[in-house]
């Protein structure tokens, strides 16, 4: 019997790095437009110099510079105009570079679109569909099963040619929606598991926490070690039915990858 080895998961790359931009830049926008408001709210306050409507703002808003709302004097009213004047300056100021930053969304946005559309062409994505023609969306991610047969090796290949990877079983849930998925009680696809230096790994690093074995596997080819890589037996039980087997033979394969992106 095979001794398990959890393995670190590694670093995944973030396919949205474009979309974290855009909510950056949005956030940035948003809090420029909010500092925006706060300085015209100042500005108008700041605003009338005659005596009466000073009085009205000052009863109703936290006192500026802690005037004597029932005596405002010429001096107390210049000082607010030079500030008002002041503030006129940084609104301005504030309102080009919130233009600038509008321009920016704008050039970032466009800049995700094409990306995407880019992306979604590279895999096979079509407008308003989530998984490639020819895939089938389950519990929000895309499977291929393949209608012909070839070695382990060679069908990871086949997965990565379409930008996915051979199937990462990650729980019994994923392992039930998975079993028997054509109708077919005889089907035989290779899955993303295979043993390295005795150590079982995932294709993409992560570690093997539930495993569905079939009785008495895996064997390693019953101790000649020719049995190295990972084929799901849909004839055995939905939780029991991994089953290791030589990479030279030759299987169905299924790919997984993530759902297309939609504009």
């Amino acid at each position: 019997m095979q001794d398990y080895v959890n393995e670190e998961p590694k670093q995944e790359i973030n396919k949205r790095t474009g979309r974290r931009a855009y909510y950056l830049m949005m956030l940035l926008f948003g809090g420029l437009c909010i500092t925006q408001a706060i300085l015209n709210v100042s500005l108008r306050l700041t605003s009338h110099c005659d005596k009466e409507s000073i009085i009205s703002e000052c009863n109703t808003t936290q006192p500026i510079e802690d005037i004597n709302c029932e005596q405002v004097t010429p001096a107390q009213c210049n000082r607010l105009r030079e500030r008002s004047i002041a503030l006129s300056r940084d609104v301005k100021t504030l309102e080009k570079t919130n233009r600038q930053h509008v321009e920016v969304i704008k050039k970032v946005e466009e800049e995700r679109k094409r990306l995407i559309s880019m992306l979604n062409e590279m895999n096979g994505c079509v407008p308003s569909q989530r998984c490639p023609l020819g895939w089938t969306e389950i519990n929000s991610r895309c499977y291929f099963l393949s209608t012909e047969e070839k070695k382990w090796e060679e069908s990871r290949q086949q997965c990565q040619s379409k930008g996915a990877d051979l199937v990462v079983i990650n729980d019994e849930k994923e392992q039930n929606a998975l079993y028997r998925m054509n109708g077919n009680q005889y089907l035989l696809f290779w899955i993303g598991l295979r043993n390295t230096d005795r150590t079982l790994k995932w294709v993409d690093g992560s570690e093997l926490k539930d495993v569905f074995w079939q009785d008495g596997q895996p064997d390693l080819g019953g101790g000649n070690n020719t049995e190295d890589c990972v084929e799901m037996y849909h004839q055995s039980p939905a939780l029991a039915n991994w089953n290791d087997v030589s990479c030279q033979t030759l299987r169905h394969w299924l790919c997984e990858k993530d759902l297309c992106f939609i504009l």
